[in-house]
């Protein structure tokens, strides 16, 4: 079971975006998937509910009403994180994940409020560590702007608590594709290839990402099991 965390205290950055397209993508390919809502408004579940259900099926989790159950067979467990996540809260929720994915926009305040909470997630240093693959998405990225410009020169200069740089996956354009799919429940994934093709090969560095993080993860799991035989 892989449990990814789509992450950033900051409201309005596309991370519910970045949840249901995981979501919708792995369920596309005959995955087993659970969509985990933190946030109140519930917007990953509102998105459920205009799902069709001759689409793949996904089960869908409000966990700011109810306990997270998540069934033993699933096989991609995405969690939508809430605005204004700080302290013992964040931590709890980055320990319940193995890969984490933070959306930022291209606007000074995005970017501020990207780096301070950054500096939050580095001091915690027994959660964010090895275990832990942790990289960045620039979303609604307006080609050839300065204010793309201005995101791209921040990302190159975030670390990690290792003091290795922060892998920046991909710049998501601003896409009304992403818009249509919200509104019928569904992934850019599961609309016809070519309608879609310049947003899907944005996010193709970011599956090839979390497939190798799956594949050190396991690798992981296995030297622990050894040692402990």
């Amino acid at each position: 079971m892989r449990s990814i965390l789509v992450v950033n205290s900051k409201g309005g950055c596309g991370k519910t975006t970045v949840a249901t397209n995981l979501a919708g993508y792995y369920a596309a390919r005959g995955k087993s998937v659970a969509l985990v809502d933190y946030d109140p408004q519930e917007s990953s579940i509102d998105w459920l509910a205009n799902r069709s259900p001759e689409r793949a099926p996904i089960t869908g989790i409000s966990a700011s009403k109810e306990q997270v159950r998540v069934p033993r067979d699933t096989d991609y467990v995405i969690m939508d994180s809430p605005a204004a996540l700080h302290g013992r809260t964040l931590a709890d929720m980055v320990r319940r994940a193995d890969t984490i994915l933070m959306p930022i926009l291209p606007s000074p305040i995005d970017v501020r409020a990207a780096k301070n909470f950054l500096a939050e997630v580095n001091k915690l240093r027994k959660v964010v560590n090895a275990d832990v693959r942790f990289a960045t998405i620039a979303n609604r990225v307006r080609e050839n702007t300065l204010a793309a410009n201005d995101l791209n020169e921040y990302l190159d200069a975030l670390k990690l608590p290792s003091g290795k740089k922060l892998p920046v996956l991909a710049s998501l354009r601003a896409s009304q594709n992403y818009i249509r799919a919200a509104e019928k429940g569904l992934s850019i994934f599961e609309f016809a290839p070519v309608k879609t093709l310049p947003d899907r090969d944005q996010w193709a560095r970011i599956f090839r990402w979390i497939s190798h993080a799956g594949k050190s993860k396991v690798v992981r799991d296995k030297v622990v099991r050894d040692k402990a035989a």
